[in-house]
């Protein structure tokens, strides 16, 4: 990680573009090592269409009985296929899931940057958006480390019925600073991948995951982006989680968790979770 720092840092004193910037965050791999049937999933396959004109690819698992949908922005290395474990377990909690891949990710048209994520996560929201309404529910979206940017930008320009965000930062800035202490870079890249700058705008239910062992998204990024969330929300701790290992630690409480959080997000911030874990609850209104 701090080679990872050291690297965008000279990239941008030397070259100062964009696309050296975005090749050390964003690390696609083109196919898929594995499918759902692999890992006893039923899934659609899903194509979207971005409004820059790109053909994105997603699957859709359904639960039986699931009437919201999970929108799932991953983190920015591999593809969808390296989520295949992690939908297993929510499939089988009873969470409906939509993941897609972002440009130049899996099976989708195009190269990352910044720009292109957005549009690439506005284009799954439409999608998910109308899935929802169709069985009878609402999207809560979810994202993890460079995904919780993607999703922070989509509820601070929509009204999902809640959002998780676990394992992510506040900006790039922020990001690089914590691992390469150069005076001036936080606030030279502070305007990039800004999740702070956005949190004021969102209005939903929000429930926070951060490993307190985390060793590429510092623990206290996250604690410095969920101060900066207006609320309802509530902060969970996965003691000795580091950032790839979340849902491992986390075990069947962590999906229970969240299981219940896209059911009815507002009614999960108020019950205390099962299995060891602990929630802060939501802040009290001031008057």
């Amino acid at each position: 990680m701090r080679a990872w720092a050291l690297i965008l840092c000279l990239g941008i004193l030397t070259l100062g573009c964009d696309s050296m910037i975005e090749s050390q965050i964003f690390f696609p791999e083109k196919g898929h090592y594995a499918e759902p049937g692999s890992f006893g999933l039923l899934s659609q396959d899903v194509e979207l269409t971005t409004s820059d004109g790109l053909k994105l690819h997603g699957w859709y698992i359904p639960a039986e009985g699931a009437r919201n949908l999970l929108l799932f922005c991953h983190g920015n290395a591999g593809n969808i296929s390296h989520r295949l474990d992690n939908l297993a377990r929510l499939n089988a909690a009873g969470v409906a899931v939509f993941i897609f891949d972002y440009r130049g990710y899996g099976l989708s048209q195009g190269k990352p940057s910044e720009k292109g994520m957005y549009l690439d996560a506005e284009a799954a929201w439409a999608w998910a958006k109308e899935r929802a309404v169709e069985q009878g529910g609402r999207v809560v979206i979810f994202g993890r480390s460079l995904g919780g940017v993607a999703a922070v930008y989509l509820a601070s320009r929509h009204q999902p019925a809640g959002m998780i965000l676990e394992s992510t930062f506040t900006d790039l800035g922020a990001m690089a600073k914590s691992f390469f202490p150069v005076p001036g870079l936080g606030k030279w890249l502070g305007g990039r991948f800004n999740s702070l700058g956005r949190a004021p705008k969102v209005s939903c239910p929000v429930l926070m995951l951060h490993g307190d062992a985390d060793e590429i998204v510092p623990y206290k990024l996250g604690r410095q982006l969920y101060a900066a969330l207006p609320g309802p929300k509530a902060f969970v701790t996965l003691d000795r989680a580091g950032h790839n290992d979340t849902y491992l630690v986390g075990g069947e409480a962590y999906f229970q968790l969240l299981a219940a959080f896209t059911a009815d997000p507002a009614a999960a911030l108020l019950q205390p979770p099962s299995g060891g874990l602990e929630m802060e609850p939501p802040p009290a209104p001031s008057n």
